[in-house]
């Protein structure tokens, strides 16, 4: 059972220096500032005063912290590191003082440990988006995808041209040599049509032709290929060569970022169990979703936070968390809309 977290409406804050009596109120409560007169301004008197401002993330960021270390104790050394890494580069990068300079004035923090704690804990809650995610995908989801889009790996080899274009060409410039590199791949397939023997002559056109240099030489080969083998800018390729015969070629031209290709699928190895996918395709599938919904992250680690019982005892920080979380969603629900 996870241990019920109470997060108490008081704060200690200790300002006075190591050693130092701490002067107290009448009623006494801690005193963080005394004037000449006797005056003084204690530490609940703080606490109303920030917690209007300051309060809610800096609590959030707390409370998170002491939930995602119970959930994820094996990240925990692994994340640390990982932030640690990343101010070093950082530093190293700008050199300390700019670094700090850049933090305060553009992203609020006070110093630079700050954003590394922040660094953390932004590396722990997304290990809990991700699972949440991953637990919104349903086992039909996971079957459908795996029929539909898992297939063995193939082996495909590809010509690829790319349009001789440069800066300073004009729009009609840049579409004429766009045009040309299509040509040329149409040119390519209408020789494959011709040939006898469509592999040897495949083989022959992508060292006479391709403009990728890491494999003309071996006739084009890209090797065993599947979803995630290799760039996303393969994508397209993978569909493609997912729906051909084996020793056959494609018939149309195949556009991607890196230019214009034609392919031939050589064969295909035989499909991987559901078994030896579902984790995988959980994995994509949660990302999916997580893509496609960007409230998802709130609603993620909102529940994480109600599974380990989270209970905020100040009513006005009560009712401030609950407003957070709603408008918080609703500027991620205006900002989906806005991007369609």
């Amino acid at each position: 059972m996870k241990k019920k977290i109470i997060v108490l409406g008081t704060c200690t804050l200790l300002l006075c220096g190591c050693g130092k009596t701490i002067p107290t109120l009448s009623n006494g409560e801690e005193a963080v500032v005394t004037f000449e007169n006797g005056d003084k301004i204690s530490v609940n008197d703080l606490y109303r005063e920030i917690k209007d401002d300051y309060a809610m993330q800096a609590l959030i960021r707390m409370i998170d912290k002491k939930i995602l270390e119970a959930e994820y104790p094996n990240e925990v050394e692994t994340k640390k590191e990982a932030a640690i890494s990343t101010v070093k580069a950082m530093k190293e990068q700008y050199g300390e003082e700019s670094f700090l300079q850049m933090l305060q004035s553009y992203y609020g923090y006070s110093s630079i440990e700050a954003y590394q704690d922040s660094y953390y804990i932004n590396a722990m809650q997304n290990l809990a988006i991700i699972d949440y995610g991953k637990s919104q995908v349903t086992e039909k989801e996971i079957k459908k995808y795996y029929d539909e889009s898992i297939f063995g790996d193939i082996l495909v080899s590809h010509i690829l041209i790319t349009a001789d274009k440069t800066d300073e060409m004009t729009t009609d410039e840049k579409t004429a040599a766009e045009n040309k590199a299509k040509e040329q791949i149409m040119d390519i397939i209408s020789e494959l049509r011709s040939s006898e023997n469509p592999k040897e002559r495949f083989q022959e056109l992508a060292k006479e032709r391709s403009k990728d240099e890491s494999t003309k030489d071996n006739g084009g080969s890209l090797g065993y290929i599947n979803t995630g083998t290799l760039s996303s800018q393969y994508d397209e390729i993978v569909k493609v060569a997912s729906s051909l015969k084996d020793n056959s070629f494609s018939t149309e031209v195949i556009t991607t970022e890196l230019g214009y290709h034609v392919i031939f699928r050589e064969s295909q190895k035989e499909k991987a169990s559901l078994d030896d996918v579902k984790d995988s395709i959980r994995e994509t599938l949660g990302t999916k979703k997580l893509d496609s919904d960007n409230t998802m992250s709130v609603t993620a680690l909102t529940e994480l936070r109600k599974k380990y019982g989270v209970d905020i005892i100040d009513s006005e920080i009560q009712k401030q968390y609950g407003n957070y979380i709603s408008n918080t969603i609703a500027s991620l629900e205006k900002q989906k809309s806005e991007n369609k």
